[in-house]
């Protein structure tokens, strides 16, 4: 999708559809108050175009609502769209970046490959933050699942323009627009790892990919697999290859800034199960399909990482991605077993671990993504991951659950989300919750029953991480949407990228 950012008066702009922003401006709460909807634009022509059916009461300007007008009078455009925001008083960038989408996936369908959007005008917007939030909707609005079909009609829109005032800070606004193209860039690299099918993109393929992506960008790299595994004693990484006729892939990704030697060495830690059958404890048939999705936390690293290769922030960042396949066959790792993760050094032991269910294997192969990424450097270490099925019955299908162990790193995290809109909540960590998952035949075992699963998930993690300062994601009920919105397509969501680049850049 080809983008420019335009200063030019909004009735003057030529292109095939010009989306502008409605608000509802009622704040009456009386069960007889009807919506009062008004466009956040300042252009008098505009405004005069939308007039008639702003005064008509059939637009009530709810969020996401369309409302589609062809031959604007006194508008140079072919077509003005109108996208509500809701009530006014209630407006945020998150909404903008919805409405954004919105826009771009009413054009799609229809054929329609130009688009112009215009940067609402309101005290409560802040236009940079506002900036942001359009390219960012119209990038994830722009995306679609259908790689294979066969019939399969290129859709994306050709050209994104995003009109601002002339009257604003060009040099605050033309910053934010380029930095959020390479981010929404980056996330939509994301969902399209996350969306291929297990048969196409193995461990090995999800490592040639990163691999060219770093060589684009100019990341270092390493791909390594089985031996080196082995070499580095990482057991509970191995434990759940080893029943896959696909090698496992070690993924590491390097970013070091020229002139910075000292300070934090951020590390990016995913999950990348690119097929999770369960193992010997296998799923239920039905929805297992969905479980190629299971490397979205990987994919959220490597999308990342792109982003920081473009973005340049002076922080050094090492990304570790562990790659899998989770398949049961006469290799496969049982319930029951005992499995020694990776040790941090010569002179200690890895940690054992008492195998309870087999389908309980993120957490193994973070487990020692974590251990190497501390022996790489790291200082501070933030993962994310498909890991549980808890986390979405604790917190549906509305936030990402987040745990760490320091309030500092936390911190930093929490103030990002401001800037990314993304949702996490942070859920509890405490010693009751360790207790769970002690074993009687081990150090730890791989599961800490039913109760609290996220947490106690979190709590094994914590074991390899020791002191150092850490966040830990769980995204298992926002990588997939479940169900088409105005916005967003159904599929991959790239969730996480874009907070965990603000977190970096915050160092």
């Amino acid at each position: 999708m080809n983008t420019q950012l335009s200063f030019a008066p909004l009735a003057g702009i030529e292109t095939e559809l010009l989306a502008v922003l409605a608000a509802d401006t009622q704040t009456s709460k009386a069960p007889d108050a009807k919506p009062h909807p008004v466009l956040l634009t300042s252009d008098a022509a505009v405004q005069a175009a939308a007039a008639s059916v702003l005064a008509s009461g059939e637009y009530k300007a709810g969020a996401n609502e369309t409302v589609l007008l062809h031959a604007p009078t006194g508008v140079a455009a072919k077509r003005l769209l109108l996208v509500g925001l809701g009530k006014q008083a209630k407006a945020t960038a998150d909404k903008v970046r919805n409405a954004a989408g919105t826009a771009v996936r009413f054009v799609k369908p229809r054929g329609i490959r130009e688009l112009v959007f215009a940067l609402p005008v309101s005290e409560l917007l802040p236009a940079v933050s506002n900036t942001r939030a359009a390219v960012e909707g119209a990038f994830v609005g722009d995306f679609d699942p259908d790689t294979y079909r066969s019939d399969r009609k290129d859709q994306s829109v050709g050209s994104f323009t995003l009109a601002a005032p002339a009257a604003s800070d060009r040099t605050a606004l033309e910053a934010a627009f380029a930095e959020t193209v390479i981010i929404g860039e980056s996330q939509n690299f994301t969902r399209a790892l996350v969306n291929e099918p297990g048969n196409k993109l193995t461990p090995t393929l999800l490592g040639q990919r990163a691999a060219l992506m770093a060589a684009e960008v100019g990341l270092g790299w390493e791909v390594h697999s089985t031996e080196k595994l082995h070499e580095l004693k990482m057991g509970a990484f191995w434990s759940v290859s080893q029943g896959s006729a696909e090698p496992p892939a070690l993924i590491v990704l390097r970013y070091e800034p020229e002139g910075v030697s000292e300070g934090p060495v951020l590390g990016l830690v995913g999950k990348g199960i690119t097929f999770d059958s369960g193992g010997i404890s296998i799923k239920p048939s039905d929805n297992m399909e969905k479980m190629k999705y299971d490397m979205a936390g990987g994919a959220a690293m490597i999308g990342a990482m792109r982003a920081i290769a473009l973005l340049k922030p002076r922080v050094r960042v090492i990304a570790v991605i562990c790659a899998a396949e989770n398949m049961p066959s006469g290799t496969a790792q049982k319930p029951g077993d005992v499995q020694t993760a990776m040790p941090f050094s010569a002179d200690q032991p890895g940690k054992t671990i008492e195998i309870i269910n087999t389908d309980a294997e993120g957490r193994l192969v973070l487990a020692d993504g974590l251990t190497y990424a501390r022996q790489l450097g790291a200082t501070h270490l933030i993962d994310a991951a498909t890991l549980t099925g808890a986390c979405v019955v604790a917190l549906g299908y509305v936030n990402a659950g987040a745990f760490s162990n320091d309030e500092e790193i936390w911190a930093k995290f929490d103030a990002a989300l401001a800037t990314s809109g993304e949702k996490f909540w942070r859920l509890p960590l405490g010693d009751e919750y360790a207790e769970q998952i002690k074993s009687e035949i081990g150090d730890i075992k791989n599961t800490g029953g039913r109760w609290g699963g996220a947490i106690t998930a979190a709590e094994f993690l914590k074991v390899f991480v020791e002191d150092t300062p850490w966040i830990h994601l769980d995204i298992a009920g926002l990588a997939w949407v479940e169900d088409s919105k105005p916005y967003i397509a159904k599929g991959p969501s790239g969730v996480a990228v874009r907070s965990i680049l603000e977190w970096v850049r915050s160092y």
